[in-house]
């Protein structure tokens, strides 16, 4: 089996409601592009994947994709994912990390059709649920928290993790008070601060939430900044979770690793580089007994490539749904939706599994890339 052709459909994603503008994104909202990534067989087997999201569009990446990451696949036996991956990651300096990930997802999705196995057991299955929880977006206030946090309690959520607003750290701490007091003491709640703070405000702020019971405090910090997350983890008994956008790829969760700066790992198939790599980066928390959780994947199908790995996965709790849904679902005739006790459940159709609406992308189509 040789790969024979590598092409990127451009489509527009309309009328992606208008949040509030985070420090680390800008605003998002109203236009994007996704791009329908097609790897064709000799065999007449054809792997998907999409490449961006609501608030990052296609164009930003594709260009590189078609010119670096192409010519390394061309000819080449879709089969041979880990060999292809190594050169891919090695050169992801000239194209981008989700433009590696895009191939490698459509790689495993040619791989589960030619053995007619979903890609969760060609990874061998762990499970076939998991618990979900919601991320909210930027809100107005404390009380619009809380009330976002109620309603998805209500709905069987396993969990609400607050992304705060950011600007003050008072501010902050009162959001994540209201939600407490509008939930109960028994409810998952997690706070993602965005790598807002500095050290001083980061402890402040983690002191805060750990009286309050909180799950996990999620990148509080520089992206960058191990030895202050040294310092904090030092500092606070309630867990920490970094390395999400720890710069460069697989190998750099060595040093979060060896200077003991995080509880969890952190990655998802669109910023680590696909379903190979993080797959690694699983297994590597595993052999230092520590969780890997997986982000949202920015788009329909990457989360459901994010599903299933999460299936194949010991080391991780639960799966995230990004809000607001609107701006994370496009593409699909049905996307991945808990059910009403907040589990999602395994795809057991071959390869990723999921149906695609090639109807609205031929509809929505803007140009395709060769």
């Amino acid at each position: 089996m040789k790969i024979t052709d590598v092409t990127l459909t451009l489509f527009k994603w309309e009328g992606i409601p208008v949040g509030i503008a985070k420090a680390h994104t800008g605003a998002i909202g109203g236009d994007s592009q996704l791009g329908l990534l097609t790897i064709s067989t000799d065999e007449g087997v054809d792997g998907h994947a999409f490449l961006g999201s609501s608030g990052r569009s296609a164009e930003f990446d594709a260009g590189s994709l078609i010119h670096y990451l192409k010519p390394i696949v061309m000819g080449q036996n879709p089969l041979n994912r880990e060999r292809l991956f190594e050169v891919m990651i090695r050169i992801e300096r000239n194209t981008t990390i989700r433009a590696v990930g895009a191939v490698d997802i459509a790689l495993w999705d040619i791989a589960g059709k030619v053995a007619g196995l979903p890609i969760h057991q060609l990874l061998g299955t762990y499970r076939e649920s998991i618990p979900a929880y919601v991320s909210s977006p930027r809100l107005a206030g404390p009380e619009a928290y809380a009330d976002e946090a109620t309603r998805y309690k209500a709905a069987g959520l396993t969990g609400y993790k607050i992304h705060p607003p950011a600007v003050r750290i008072q501010e902050d701490i009162a959001v994540c008070t209201a939600v407490r007091e509008a939930v109960g003491d028994d409810y998952k709640l997690m706070l993602d601060s965005i790598w807002a703070y500095d050290y001083p405000e980061a402890l402040e702020v983690g002191k805060a939430i750990q009286e309050l019971g909180y799950y996990w405090y999620e990148d509080p910090l520089a992206d960058d900044d191990l030895l202050n997350y040294v310092k904090l983890k030092e500092r606070l008994d309630i867990p920490l979770m970094a390395t999400e956008h720890s710069p460069g790829g697989f190998t750099a969760y060595a040093p979060w690793l060896i200077s003991q700066a995080t509880d969890y790992l952190r990655g998802d198939v669109a910023v680590k580089g696909g379903i190979t790599a993080v797959m690694k980066t699983a297994h590597l928390a595993e052999a230092f007994h520590m969780n890997y959780e997986v982000h949202h994947g920015g788009n329909s199908l990457n989360n459901v490539a994010n599903l299933h790995a999460t299936m194949a996965m010991k080391n991780t709790e639960m799966f995230e749904f990004l809000l607001p849904e609107e701006a994370q679902r496009y593409g699909l005739l049905e996307d991945v939706t808990p059910d009403k006790n907040g589990l999602v459940h395994t795809i057991n159709e071959p390869g990723l599994g999921a149906e695609i609406d090639f109807e609205l992308i031929e509809r929505m189509k803007l140009a395709v890339l060769t």
